[in-house]
């Protein structure tokens, strides 16, 4: 069975982007397949912000990316790029350390002004990481996720039906590149 990882760079568990995440998370674990979640802004600040790539959480982290075949980078844009957060958690990924994998990017922005944000910010870093295979990525903006409060409850969110045709499409491309090893 293929593996599939999202490293997801936002630094705010609440956010529209928890809502993608979630929505993709179901999706892969419906198609029966292992999907593991990097939340970079659960490891240690200290270990990301003085890069201590021998911190026993970077290991970890940098050992459930290793063994994916798949792995989807997930940030919200800021100033026209990713999350600073996911940035340092990147810095300490190995040099190779996506060479051989399926890299699919899920963005969300507030306008679709910043789509170019995944081909001019993220994948020179990702290709300097030894990414070589992009998969189909989404781009979403912020209307297309809603935010359903409860009182005293975690937020959940409904997605557009627009925006869970993109992902389904794009999890579909992963299932066509990992061989058809995804489905059950």
């Amino acid at each position: 069975m293929s593996k599939v990882i999202i490293v997801s760079g936002s630094p705010n568990p609440a956010s529209r982007l928890t809502g993608i995440n979630n929505y993709v998370e179901q999706r892969l674990t419906e198609l029966s397949v292992f999907s593991g979640h990097l939340a970079v802004v659960t490891l240690p600040a200290e270990d990301l912000i003085f890069a201590k790539f021998n911190s026993p959480a970077i290991i970890a982290a940098n050992a459930l990316v290793e063994s994916a075949d798949a792995v989807i980078i997930a940030s919200p844009v800021y100033k026209a790029s990713f999350s600073g957060v996911l940035k340092t958690y990147l810095d300490l990924l190995p040099q190779n350390g996506l060479s051989g994998k399926i890299v699919t990017p899920l963005f969300i922005g507030g306008t679709i002004a910043h789509l170019l944000t995944i081909d001019y910010a993220l994948k020179p870093v990702l290709s300097a990481l030894g990414a070589n295979h992009f998969g189909s990525g989404v781009y979403a903006v912020d209307n297309q996720v809603t935010r359903v409060e409860s009182s005293g409850t975690v937020p959940t969110f409904e997605l557009h039906n627009d925006l869970k045709v993109r992902i389904d499409a794009t999890i579909e491309y992963l299932n066509q590149q990992l061989g058809g090893k995804i489905y059950a």
